[in-house]
């Protein structure tokens, strides 16, 4: 059998997946990115063939997205994250018209035509309000592993009102609220309330 892999390096994650010739998922990886970014995609698919019994003679073919694609030495070719999420979401869910891609440092908003075309996007660069590191700070101020936050968030029954969108400025409304007696999943609510609005604005 043959194989072939993505390797999306991120800012923050890199992730990896191999692929067998019915298009089935056999091997993921997730792995942070760090400062070396070369690594970070070696690793990651070394990682991903580790969990496998997958040779890497018989991936025979490498794609590598995301803001580190390029530092993917030993890809095949390279292509945006922006068409890999237009084309992803649309063999999963063929009427896919819209993709919001929420990543460690930027946010994309995608429209989607038919087959997985791009058609428009639309981007928020400058700024790290609205993204992953906006959660990933408001977890770290409440002391809590990344990974829990949503399941904690879907608890909360009156969800704070936000004063800011702003990473540098989240841990301060936080920190507000836990003095105010105001509960964990109701601030955590109203960190992922004030995160979607960002991101439909």
């Amino acid at each position: 059998m043959i194989y072939a892999a993505g390797i999306d390096v991120g800012s923050t994650q890199t992730k990896s997946v191999i692929i067998n010739e019915k298009l089935e998922i056999v091997a993921r990886s997730l792995v942070d990115t760090g400062a070396n970014v070369t690594k970070a995609g070696e690793r990651g698919f070394s990682d991903a063939l580790q969990t496998s019994a997958i040779r890497r003679e018989e991936v025979v073919y490498v794609v590598g997205t995301g803001y580190g694609r390029y530092k993917v030495t030993f890809g095949d070719t390279q292509i945006t994250e922006i068409s890999c999420h237009a084309k992803g979401a649309s063999y999963l869910f063929p009427a896919t018209r819209t993709v919001i891609d929420m990543g460690g440092q930027d946010a994309k908003g995608i429209k989607v035509g038919e087959g997985g075309d791009v058609k428009d996007f639309v981007m928020n660069d400058k700024c790290a309000a609205g993204t992953g590191r906006f959660l990933a700070q408001a977890a770290e101020a409440l002391g809590l592993p990344l990974d829990d936050i949503g399941e904690i968030a879907l608890k909360a029954k009156n969800p704070v009102r936000l004063t800011t969108v702003c990473t540098v400025f989240v841990e301060s409304d936080i920190i507000s609220y836990l003095a105010q007696g105001k509960k964990i999943e109701d601030i955590l609510g109203g960190v992922h309330s004030a995160i979607a609005a960002r991101t439909i604005s």
